[in-house]
């Protein structure tokens, strides 16, 4: 018997509950008491469900037949702005916060259902708009260099990761929510392709399309694990690809933004060991029109706006950042140039890409730069937050605008001991395949599987 199955993965655990070797209740007491020593450092959790996950592993042990659980006894953590029953939906700060929900979202009831264990909810930004993630009394630290950020809008979930408070995360992404925060953390971060799983219990929180629920994992294993019970899948070994042509791009979405040296490296890097595993690579960028940008920025704007609108939240309440976009949200979209007709042009214009070249996957950096700094980011101005996001962190949201699906998995270590990753994105329905080749990855240059020093007992 482990000593502590603090760091362990899922797949180890559920493992060790099935055949009896420890307990859920011993699982999740580990974890509890790792979260109360560690988490005031890190600022990882909204909420803590102490007492309601001691009970309900449990009930987990009492069950008969535990072969049927996937995640038999598993810790996992619930993004704020996800219902569960029983808790508030926070939505990143105290001003957007929605009542105690009476029941859980779907995906929650999946992950319940398949043995996991609600540990807590964990802290995004306001409205899940920005990538980095503070709030007015709190500011969530990268277990990789508490001076910088996790990301966002997951930040909370990825740090909680990193740092081994669960093995695995539940997570959502409307411009790279997932993706970037499991760069600058070092993890397996995956945003399913539009429509692979439910999106929202009955709200109006889906941004137009662009947000899609995920999961962030410290290995490409614990990662199809868990996305095969969010998708309502019995979990299966991935199966080794083929040969593939990997299109390989640094070209930025946004105009004069450019990757810096240890993202650069980080494509060359993967595009290198794909060919060791029998790839072919070619170089070729796919085409980001100047008007989807600025349609893509306006899309973004509005979303939030609407939700806004159609939560009835007070905006004068909200941080002064946030009251901007908002305004400009409400101006785009009164204007007209928020159109479903523009996304799915782009959304063509991509899949062509793919189909007409004959890629069957493409690889770009998943950052630009360093994680943000962490300070308290929600007190700063609007344009300020905007230009430090837009330079750090532009690779990811184009493919929330196509529906795409996307991963980012880590690629060894920055000059400046950060981590170093690239985001893998495919055609409609690649998602197993992208975790393959990951795998692939994994498994010819393995990666710390969590930050420096962690878990820490």
């Amino acid at each position: 018997m482990a000593e502590t199955w603090v760091g362990a993965t899922a797949k180890e655990i559920a493992r060790g509950v099935r055949r009896g070797d420890t307990s859920a209740t011993q699982v999740i007491t580990d974890h509890l008491e790792y979260i109360n020593e560690l988490d005031s450092k890190i600022g990882a959790f909204r909420i803590v469900r102490a007492g309601e996950a001691a009970a309900e592993a449990e009930k987990v042990d009492d069950e008969e037949d535990l072969g049927n659980l996937p995640l038999a006894g598993v810790p996992i953590a619930v993004k704020e702005n996800t219902p569960v029953a029983g808790l508030p939906t926070w939505n990143g700060s105290a001003a957007a916060q929605a009542g105690v929900s009476e029941v859980d979202h779907e995906l929650v009831r999946r992950l319940r259902g398949a043995g996991a264990i609600v540990l807590g909810t964990t802290r995004m930004p306001e409205l899940g708009i920005w990538g980095t993630t503070d709030d007015a009394d709190v500011i969530t630290r990268n277990p990789w260099s508490l001076n910088h950020s996790p990301g966002g809008s997951s930040g909370g979930a990825a740090a909680a990761v990193a740092s081994g408070l669960v093995p695995i995360a539940h997570a959502n992404d409307g411009l790279g929510s997932v993706r970037i925060p499991a760069a600058c953390c070092g993890l397996i971060g995956l945003k399913p392709g539009r429509g692979v799983l439910p999106v929202q219990l009955g709200d109006e929180g889906s941004w137009f399309g662009l947000v899609e629920h995920g999961i962030l994992a410290t290995t490409v294993a614990d990662a199809a694990l868990g996305f095969a019970v969010l998708s309502g899948r019995t979990p299966a070994p991935l199966t080794q690809p083929d040969r593939l042509r990997v299109a390989i791009s640094l070209k930025s979405p946004v105009e004069g933004v450019r990757p810096d040296e240890g993202n650069r490296t980080a494509v060359f890097s993967a595009s290198k060991l794909l060919v060791e595993c029998g790839h072919d690579v070619v170089t070729a960028d796919p085409e980001y029109p100047r008007a989807i940008g600025f349609k893509g920025l306006a899309t973004w704007f509005a979303a939030v706006y609407r939700v806004a609108l159609e939560q009835g939240l007070d905006v004068q309440k909200l941080q002064r950042r946030t009251r901007r976009h908002i305004k400009l949200g409400e101006w785009a979209w009164r204007r007209g140039y928020v159109q479903e007709a523009d996304r799915e042009a782009f959304r063509q214009l991509s899949l062509d890409f793919f189909s007409g070249n004959n890629f069957d996957l493409m690889i770009t950096p998943a950052l630009a730069r360093s994680p943000l700094e962490a300070k308290h980011w929600s007190r700063r101005s609007w344009l300020a937050n905007m230009v430090a996001n837009i330079r750090y962190a532009p690779y990811a949201g184009p493919w929330n605008i196509t529906g795409f699906p996307a991963l980012t998995v880590p690629v060894g270590t920055r000059s400046d001991g950060l981590p170093a990753a690239v985001q893998l994105v495919g055609p409609p329905g690649s998602e197993l395949q992208l975790l393959a080749v990951a795998g692939q990855l994994e498994l010819t240059a393995p990666w710390r599987r969590h930050a420096p020093g962690y878990p820490v007992r």
